[in-house]
């Protein structure tokens, strides 16, 4: 299919699975799968901003990841360290504005400064709008949100309870301000939202590949917005213009 003929998704969600299984296939460690993943990264941001996204999520580190091995969170923690440490001069050179999503609390110290170094930075750049999600999980934001939104209600902000809205309540998620994603993709063959954008998926196109995220290129990419392009996509049984 042409790029022409491709309707583009304002934003897209990506759940990067099959790092340790790439790295099995070579008998390698899958500390070095997660490496090439996160290498990956950086030339899908660059594709998606090539093809017109407005917006990239990627799932970075779930609240459930802290159970894996302690080396291999430890691991992903160093790439995370790396990458931030780099992303502050890259968001520049490439106008890329970052932001993070999760619950920071369980993150160490010096994660959380990179973190809020790399968002102030990037602030007011107008490329591509790219979140991370890490130390994420969907229903730990949701609770996170309402609890927010109950002291509000406590302290007098919120007069009425018939004020609570949709709207109102998106305000109180870690994606306030950042539009619904159209499309989530999943690499690695799995079929499920394994706890991620729940409330921002409700109406998204969903991809499942089998290729592995390290393998996962920008023609892949071509791929999946070909297969939304050919979507019939209807909300409450009218056909999206």
């Amino acid at each position: 299919m042409k790029m022409d003929n491709l309707k583009i998704p304002q934003h897209i969600a990506i759940i990067m699975d099959g790092n340790g299984r790439w790295a099995k296939k070579r008998m390698m460690p899958r500390n070095y799968g997660h490496m090439q993943g996160s290498k990956r990264v950086e030339e899908i941001c660059r594709a998606a901003h090539e093809l017109g996204i407005k917006y990239l999520t990627i799932y970075a580190f779930s609240t459930e990841n802290w159970n894996r091995p302690k080396d291999e969170v430890d691991a992903l923690m160093k790439i995370l360290r790396n990458y931030l440490a780099e992303s502050v001069k890259k968001s520049t050179d490439n106008n890329m504005r970052v932001r993070v999503l999760g619950d920071r609390s369980r993150l160490d110290a010096d994660i959380v400064k990179h973190i809020e170094e790399l968002e102030a930075v990037s602030a007011s750049n107008t490329g591509l709008n790219f979140q991370i999600a890490l130390n994420y999980g969907s229903r730990d934001e949701m609770l996170r949100a309402m609890k927010k939104l109950a002291k509000d209600c406590v302290d007098g902000k919120i007069k009425d309870t018939e004020d609570i809205s949709e709207e109102l309540f998106e305000g109180y998620l870690d994606t306030a301000e950042i539009p619904d994603a159209d499309l989530l993709i999943r690499t690695s063959g799995e079929e499920r939202l394994s706890n991620f954008l729940l409330w921002q998926l409700a109406y998204a196109e969903f991809y499942f590949t089998d290729v592995l995220w390290p393998d996962f290129d920008k023609n892949e990419l071509k791929k999946a917005i070909e297969a939304y392009t050919k979507r019939d996509r209807r909300f409450g049984g009218v056909k999206e213009a």
